[in-house]
């Protein structure tokens, strides 16, 4: 059985055009890029979770992370310890759906009806946004 969460240091790379690069030290190939420092992060964090996410199911061996202090940074190098939920990524991968009931007021019904909304669509949609989930 996999943990529910991982936390790896990133090391967070700015480059001379202003874009932002992550890479993790302690597994290779494992990168990430953002125009901005936060957008590079949120990357980051699912570059993360994909990357551990084959790990686990190709049976890899997953590394501990590594400490802190023994990290050697290079001039501009700036540490940013990344942490993933993925029991959240996990289930995301699993493409399945399921039926839930809800209530709504009629008239509400009745406009969506009217405007052509897709029910499902507007929920997942609402419920992503609700939660600061990106597909």
């Amino acid at each position: 059985m996999f943990p529910d969460t991982y936390a790896y240091i990133g090391i967070l790379e700015y480059g001379k055009e202003g874009s932002v690069g992550v890479r993790f030290p302690d597994l290779p190939g494992c990168i990430a890029v953002g125009d901005t420092t936060e957008e590079a992060l949120e990357d980051a964090k699912s570059s993360l979770a994909l990357h551990l996410y084959g790990m686990e199911q190709d049976g890899e061996p997953i590394p501990a992370p590594s400490d802190i202090r023994s990290l050697k940074l290079e001039e501009g190098d700036v540490p940013a310890m990344v942490e993933v939920n993925m029991k959240i990524y996990r289930a995301r991968f699993l493409t399945r759906s399921v039926k839930k009931t809800l209530t709504i007021p009629y008239w509400l019904d009745l406009a969506a009806e009217d405007a052509g909304l897709n029910f499902s669509q507007e929920l997942q949609n609402a419920l992503k946004a609700k939660l600061h989930i990106s597909d």
